[in-house]
């Protein structure tokens, strides 16, 4: 009850109470390997009912947003944020490819609110970026819970920023966590987020794009901070945290695909 109560108090918080219903999306890889055999799921089944597990417990937020390789702002991909608030100010979040088991973990997001932001110093900026624009423009969303309480999330989340580092790149085909760890952004203006990507996004969590803007249309958001994202959106990006694996983003590939596991499973149901 305690924990509920700090769910009420913390907004960020409630989408535990209705992720459950969001549709699924799945990973766009399959990770090689053998089956489990019959000896490792029991013992999985034995750590599920003997062991504790209070960091994953304590994840109680499902956001679902969009990332660019930092320097290389052409490639871009869906990310299903899955979070835990730490206090009032900070939250962390383990980043997905996708919102079901099979899911592969894709890197790690830190949220912080804007007045700790404006105490770090002006190299550690750079490598945060904003999220006002993705939520007056209805890019981030807290698929399936109800429309006051998602409201409530993004006029918190307005005021804070990101820092984002992914470890799998799985949007590039890796089925394996090969390469090394790569700095993320988000959007900040109109006509940068690849329009097919978030309306496919769209359609399937079933998101009303015009209707989410225009339900945040009173949440104030703040000016970004000049020294967040310096360099970011610049193709030419000098920097030690420069991506040195992106030559071609397979985007419009895995939309396809997506797009056609959709249409089948449509078939299914008829």
């Amino acid at each position: 009850m305690p924990q509920l109560i700090r769910f009420i108090t913390l907004p960020l918080a409630c989408s535990l109470l209705w992720a459950c219903s969001a549709p699924e999306t799945k990973s766009p890889v399959e990770t090689p390997g053998r089956p489990a055999s019959a000896k490792t799921q029991l013992l999985e089944a034995g750590a599920a009912t003997l062991q504790a597990k209070p960091p994953i417990e304590a994840i109680n937020a499902y956001l679902d947003g969009f990332h660019f390789y930092n320097g290389h702002p052409d490639v871009q991909m869906e990310a299903h944020h899955y979070c835990s608030i730490l206090n009032e100010d900070v939250i962390q979040c383990v980043i997905f490819d996708g919102n079901t088991e099979e899911a592969k973990i894709m890197g790690i997001e830190y949220i912080i609110d804007e007045k700790l932001f404006a105490g770090l110093p002006a190299k550690e900026k750079a490598m945060w970026h904003s999220h006002g624009y993705e939520v007056s423009s209805g890019q981030l969303i807290a698929p399936g819970i109800p429309a006051p309480a998602e409201h409530a999330l993004m006029k918190r989340l307005a005021h804070t920023y990101g820092k984002t580092w992914h470890t799998w790149h799985t949007d590039q085909d890796k089925a394996l966590p090969v390469g090394v760890p790569q700095l993320m952004m988000g959007f900040t203006a109109d006509g940068q987020a690849d329009p097919t990507m978030v309306e496919q996004r769209n359609q399937r969590l079933r998101v009303d794009a015009a209707k989410t803007k225009a339900q945040r249309a009173d949440i104030q958001i703040p000016a970004p901070d000049p020294k967040a994202m310096v360099g970011s959106m610049a193709m030419s990006f000098k920097s030690p945290i420069r991506p040195a694996l992106i030559s071609i983003s397979p985007l419009h590939r895995h939309l396809k695909k997506r797009t056609a596991d959709q249409a089948n499973e449509q078939e299914d149901e008829n």
